[in-house]
């Protein structure tokens, strides 16, 4: 019994073991599931990434047809209809779209109706005109020419005043705010400002800002140019530094055929508030003593000299001789005979 049991045994050992027995772990195992689970998840993957691409493609193509699109129906709204609503403002606040060219500079499309609107806001608003309406759409059609040619000389001016290293500063701007609200022409705080503005305009305080700093270029840029003006001033304040008695004076030189033969006399009395005489004028005034003169005041649009007679508390009886400008077009039609304008629309 015991041989029969041993030599069971030793067949039982001599059988070999398979290495590949149902149900055992093996590297080899392991990634052959792994292999089989990654095949079965292609076929989902590859499909997954082409369209992808696909959706990639049709979305550029989209928004490809739509900006076209956008951009023919601006054109179409600007150059051909002439489209002046607020839509189409903000519009040319984003894109740069010309309306002239100044020589090799373009004039925005942007600085047009920057004029457009804040006339049309004013009439609608404060005059109740009807711009549809036969006499309001004539009134708009001679205020487009208008805008237009003041922007195209906009352009102009700032041309002249890049050669000439004339500028405006910021703090020009705000001085120049400064001395108008001081007078209450403007509204006693930043809210009444902003309300005038606002009411009248339709403007923010950037943007009078904006319009104001343009005005005081174009300012700078004409008393730069007209040298006989500043020549007559000059002369003038030399002859009152000598002696020369100022109404006689204003009667014999000055430019203002309203107050000349009274020898300058305003002929009314003055306050901070008078809105009939240049802000920077009333300030200068109100820097003299009864008796004084001031120094050649450049009032924007010519030179001033003006003296205080009489004061009264706050009102002052004045006197001024006067120096105008040439007219700014004097100097700029030389400089457009030379560098053309073309101009994209016709209002």
């Amino acid at each position: 019994m015991k041989n029969r049991i041993k030599k069971h045994l030793r067949r039982k050992k001599q059988e070999p073991v398979s290495s590949e027995a149902p149900g055992r772990i093996t590297n080899d195992t392991v990634a052959a599931h792994r292999e089989e689970v990654l095949g079965d998840a292609r076929k989902y993957i590859y499909p997954l990434r082409h369209s992808k691409h696909r959706l990639v493609v049709i979305t550029l193509s989209i928004l490809g047809i739509a900006a076209i699109a956008f951009l023919t129906y601006t054109t179409i709204a600007l150059y051909k209809l002439q489209n002046t609503s607020e839509f189409m403002y903000r519009v040319t606040q984003v894109v740069p779209f010309p309306i002239a060219r100044t020589g090799s500079s373009f004039v925005s499309y942007e600085d047009y109706l920057f004029e457009i609107n804040h006339y049309t806001h004013y009439y609608r608003t404060q005059q109740q005109l009807d711009f549809t309406s036969d006499a309001g759409q004539r009134q708009l059609a001679e205020f487009k020419k208008r805008a237009l040619d003041k922007v195209v000389n906009d352009a102009y001016i700032k041309k002249v005043a890049k050669e000439k290293g004339i500028k405006v500063s910021d703090k020009e701007v705000d001085d120049q705010i400064k001395v108008v609200r001081e007078q209450n022409r403007l509204g006693g705080s930043d809210r009444e400002l902003e309300t005038v503005l606002e009411d009248f305009w339709g403007w923010s305080i950037d943007d009078f800002k904006r319009s104001l700093k343009q005005q005081l270029l174009a300012q700078k840029v004409l008393s730069n140019l007209d040298t006989d003006a500043h020549g007559r001033a000059d002369a003038a304040y030399a002859q009152l530094q000598g002696g020369k008695d100022f109404q006689t004076l204003a009667r014999e030189v000055s430019e203002d055929p309203s107050t000349k033969a009274n020898g300058g006399d305003y002929g009314f009395q003055i306050d901070k508030t008078n809105r009939d005489i240049s802000a920077t004028v009333v300030s200068a005034l109100f820097t003299l003593k009864p008796g004084e003169y001031s120094k050649v005041i450049d009032a924007g649009y010519g030179l001033e000299i003006v003296k205080n007679v009489e004061q009264k508390e706050d009102k002052i009886k004045a006197a001024h001789i006067v120096f105008n400008f040439k007219n700014i077009n004097e100097y700029l039609n030389d400089i457009k005979d030379k560098e053309k304008t073309r101009v994209y629309i016709h209002p």
